[in-house]
């Protein structure tokens, strides 16, 4: 009984290593899938915040594990509002993930970052206002620190394979995310000009949040698909025009992804695996059975 025992529990540490991953990878609108992906699996992770946006599909991307997710569900089934967040980022620490690859379609508020052309933000501006942003609360508080929100190993990572893959790449700028979902007004688009922010989207600062909190790196690669609907010759945003876009960017968004995946370091040199070391201050012996239960992929080591 014992040998049988040890042997099924060998044949279960080898099917949950089979499905863990290490770079996590989001797809936003337009991009539903990997082609390439090696051996892939499609897995659903229930988590306490509730179900991610889809399921995962994990697999080999240039060598890595990699797991997949359609940030609105494949068919693009919910709004930048709608998203499971919390469910989407939680998973992605249960599979084991440390850090997050974010492809997103952004608008250009700037003359100078055209259509086509790609940028990796290391700073966002939030402007949501329905969204729930923490793990945090009901027993358990904690404040992470969030003046750089984006990785800075990762960002120079996701550059050069702009770089390599010969993409045009914008270095930095900020991306303000607005509640959606509907497109900005001709109003909202000239004062985001005016704050010199770079470009505008709907998701990422949300997601950022939660991958800080999380303790996982996270970067944006924003696809710039138009010019919102402040510049002269482009009166207003539409849909068609976005994806018109991103299917022109979708080769370049597989080439500079894979270029990220192989170039990615093993060892991550960031802060973004400490974020949780200071940053909670409720007493561990006042934090309630249920909140260790609900958190215990992310503050299970700082709580037991």
């Amino acid at each position: 009984m014992a040998k049988a025992a040890k042997k099924a529990a060998s044949k279960n540490k080898i099917r949950d290593a089979a499905l863990k991953a290490e770079i996590g990878i989001i797809g936003g609108s337009g991009l539903y899938a990997i082609p390439g992906l090696e051996a892939p699996r499609e897995l659903r992770v229930p988590t306490p915040f509730g179900n991610p946006s889809d399921a995962f599909v994990v697999g080999h991307l240039e060598g890595r594990r990699v797991a997949f997710l359609a940030r609105h569900g494949r068919g693009h089934r919910f709004t930048p509002s709608e998203i499971n967040y919390r469910a989407n980022i939680y998973a992605m620490k249960l599979l084991g993930v440390e850090r997050v690859i974010s492809l997103s379609a952004v608008g250009s508020l700037q003359e100078e970052l055209r259509p086509l052309e790609f940028l990796i933000p290391d700073q966002f501006y939030d402007r949501t206002h329905t969204r729930v942003a923490t793990f945090f609360g009901d027993g358990v508080v904690a404040h992470v620190g969030f003046d750089k929100p984006v990785c800075p190993q990762m960002s120079v990572v996701l550059a050069d394979a702009c770089d390599a893959s010969k993409v045009k790449v914008h270095r930095g700028g900020t991306y303000v995310c607005m509640e959606g979902p509907q497109f900005s007004t001709l109003s909202e688009a000239h004062v985001h000009r005016q704050l010199r922010f770079e470009v505008i989207g709907m998701t990422n600062v949300t997601e950022a949040k939660l991958a800080r909190e999380a303790e996982l790196c996270y970067a944006t690669i924003a696809m710039i698909t138009d010019y919102d609907c402040w510049h002269p010759e482009h009166s207003s945003v539409t849909v068609a025009e976005i994806v018109t876009n991103l299917n022109r960017n979708a080769e370049n968004a597989q080439a500079v992804l894979r270029a990220a995946v192989r170039a990615m370091p093993a060892e991550r040199t960031c802060r973004c695996g400490k974020s949780l070391a200071h940053a909670i201050i409720t007493d561990p012996a006042l934090v309630p059975a249920a909140a260790r239960r609900r958190l215990r992929a992310i503050v299970g080591r700082y709580l037991n």
